[in-house]
């Protein structure tokens, strides 16, 4: 039985996400496979380390914004010898890792860990190593050129990763989503579930794992405007009791700390207010207008820019007074059908393809394109 190994990691829940579409479509196909969190790889001390500066970045105006767009994306010396530094911490535990599970692909789905994975591939003869990325504008330690194929979710970003290397192998597929979003509830049962009248305006608010963003002002002053909220704090527990403080006499505030019903919540809501992620791919299989707030820097901008040109969406700062503004208006404007991604069969007929492309697959499996 074939094996694979996905290299996730833990800055956030959409590479988590990702490494388990993977592994899903993988296991499916009759594989088995092992997903790591090469922060933790890192060791504990540079991995805590690693995402405190990071997070330190995005609550800096402007920071990671520069660093982005300065280092990240020219690939300056700056951004080479941070991946240097991080490489060379993540080699002997991944050899380690390599040679105790034998896979025969793995899959990045981090940036940190694919310059490490591929200076590891010649003692390793067979291996195979894909990289995906969902962001439109993949920065440079996305792309090495010992990587085997590149899976991406935009022609945009199929573009970005030719700028590193011309002749990349890539194939462009439909984003993945978690299982229940391709079965999610529908609206009145949801409502009833939730506790919603069926006939009132209900907002999702929510902004990624770390609730990014005033969220417990713009969630308060959104339900004082009329609409129901449902406010979703993620991981961020400052933030869940914020909202649970300011729900108390808010009886069309609904709040919740992290959860596995976001599906229903899309299910219920009229409009989805959120950052830039791949959240915006799970509202749009839904069928739900999209409220942006502005608040990742560096390449939550870019892919903020995509979510707007890919339509019924709409952009805002994070102030509360103009997020309700906003969200009223949006209220307003008509919902747009699911788009393609709410079927699983487009990701799993790519992701296929992906695997007969880099010689792993079923043969009874097509060409990827790309």
């Amino acid at each position: 039985m074939p094996h694979a190994l996905l290299v996730s990691g833990s800055l956030g829940q959409g590479h988590d996400v990702m490494a388990l579409a993977c592994a899903d479509s993988l296991r499916a196909d009759g594989w088995t496979t092992t997903t790591v969190d090469a922060m933790a790889l890192l060791g504990q001390r540079a991995g805590a380390a690693g995402e405190a500066v990071f997070r330190r970045m995005l609550d800096l105006p402007g920071l990671y914004d520069a660093f982005h767009f300065s280092a990240l994306r020219p690939g300056a010396r700056l951004a080479m010898l941070a991946d240097a530094a991080a490489r060379a911490r993540l080699l002997p535990h991944l050899r380690e890792l390599l040679e105790r599970e034998r896979p025969e692909l793995v899959v990045s789905v981090f940036a940190t860990a694919t310059s490490a994975v591929n200076e590891l591939r010649p003692g390793l003869p067979g291996l195979r190593h894909m990289v995906l990325c969902t962001d439109v504008t993949p920065h440079r330690l996305w792309v090495q050129d010992e990587t085997d194929l590149f899976l991406v979710t935009s022609e945009v970003a199929a573009c970005a990763v030719r700028r590193y290397r011309p002749d990349a192998p890539i194939a462009v597929l439909p984003a993945p989503l978690r299982a229940d979003f391709y079965t999610p509830p529908g609206r009145a049962e949801a409502r009833a579930e939730l506790g919603v009248p069926a006939d009132a305006p209900c907002v999702l608010l929510m902004s990624g794992s770390w609730g990014l963003g005033p969220l417990a002002r713009t969630a308060a002053e959104l339900a004082d405007a009329g609409p129901h909220v449902l406010a979703v704090a993620g991981r961020n527990s400052l933030l869940e009791n914020r909202l649970r403080t300011a729900a108390r006499h808010r009886p069309r505030l609904h709040p919740f700390g992290y959860t596995d019903a976001v599906p229903a919540l899309m299910a219920a809501a009229d409009l989805v207010v959120t950052s830039s992620g791949d959240t915006c791919s799970e509202a749009r299989a839904i069928g739900r207008r999209l409220l942006l707030l502005d608040v990742v820097q560096g390449h939550g901008r870019d892919n903020l820019q995509h979510e707007l040109e890919l339509g019924h969406a709409d952009v805002v700062s994070a102030r509360p007074a103009e997020v309700v503004r906003s969200a009223l208006a949006a209220l307003r404007r008509p919902a747009p059908a699911p788009s393609e991604g709410a079927s699983p069969q487009g990701w799993r007929t790519g992701f296929a393809a992906a695997l007969q492309r880099v010689g792993l697959g079923s043969p009874q499996h097509a060409p990827g394109r790309g």
